[in-house]
C-alpha cells in the first residue's frame, strides 16, 4: 500500500527522485517499473505494472464503444508509458506527461493505496483545498461510514 506525501524537484530533463518510502513498497511488493499516465485531474497516476495490468484486463472486458470506457481508453490507457527507476532511484517523466501535470520544478508524490499521484506543488495545494471543501460532503461521510462498518 502506498501512503504519504513527499516533496521533490524535477530537473529540466524531466528526472525526479522517487521517494524512498514509496520505492521500498514498490520494489518490495512489485519491481522497479511504473506505468505512468495522465489522470483525469491535472496530475499523473503511477501504477506498479501488476496493478496496471489488472486495470487493463478489467477494461478489456468492457465494451470499448461504451462512452465512459472509450473516454477512459483514450485519456488514460493511450497516454500510459512504462517507466523504470534508474540506479539512483530517479524516474524520467516524458515531456507530454510533464505538460499534462504542469511539472516544472517542485513536485509532490502522493501515495493513494494502489496508485501514486504526481502533482505540481501548486496543483497539489489546490487539490488539497478542494478536498478539504468537500470533506464535509455526504459522499465523503458515506464512504467513511462504509469503511468503518466493513
Amino acid at each position: 500500500m502506498f501512503r504519504g506525501v513527499f516533496e521533490h524537484q524535477i530537473d529540466a530533463k524531466g528526472r525526479t527522485s522517487f521517494p524512498v518510502k514509496l520505492r521500498e513498497t514498490l520494489v518490495g511488493q512489485y519491481d522497479d517499473r511504473l506505468i505512468v499516465t495522465t489522470a483525469l485531474d491535472a496530475c499523473l497516476h503511477a501504477y506498479p505494472v501488476r496493478e496496471w495490468e489488472q486495470l487493463e484486463a478489467a477494461l478489456g472486458r468492457r465494451n470499448p464503444m461504451e462512452p465512459g470506457v472509450k473516454s477512459l481508453l483514450r485519456l488514460y490507457v493511450a497516454s500510459a508509458q512504462e517507466l523504470q527507476l534508474d540506479k539512483l532511484g530517479r524516474i524520467l517523466i516524458p515531456p507530454t506527461l510533464r505538460a499534462h501535470a504542469h511539472l516544472e520544478k517542485d513536485v509532490i508524490w502522493a501515495g493513494m493505496v494502489k496508485v501514486i499521484e504526481l502533482w505540481s506543488k501548486d496543483g497539489w495545494q489546490k487539490a488539497q483545498e478542494a478536498a478539504r471543501t468537500e470533506a464535509d460532503s455526504a459522499d465523503v461521510m458515506r464512504v467513511l461510514t462504509e469503511l468503518r462498518a466493513g
